[in-house]
């Protein structure tokens, strides 16, 4: 976990701005010593939102299949992505 005062994005934002970059992960931010915001580079960003989306996507699917929706199995699946791929 990466911890920098206020004052250093204040007065050094490139080095803040290059460490995020860098390490790929959220720099907390204090105030006063106490947690204000938390700082990450676009990229970290846009991959972690893909992920939560993701997640999200996998848990409504499971939740469709709890609540008893088809399912197929992996041949089945292949067999009607292969009847797709040929009326193209």
């Amino acid at each position: 976990m990466i911890i920098k005062p206020s004052a250093a994005l204040r007065n050094d934002y490139s080095a803040i701005s290059n460490l995020a970059k860098e390490t790929k992960e959220p720099i907390y931010i204090t105030k006063n010593g106490e947690g204000d915001m938390v700082l990450m580079s676009i990229d970290a960003f846009e991959k972690r939102e893909q992920i939560l989306q993701l997640r999200s996507k996998v848990l409504q699917a499971e939740q469709e299949r709890i609540g008893g929706a088809e399912t197929f199995s992996i041949s089945e699946t292949r067999k009607k992505l292969s009847e797709r791929a040929d009326e193209v």
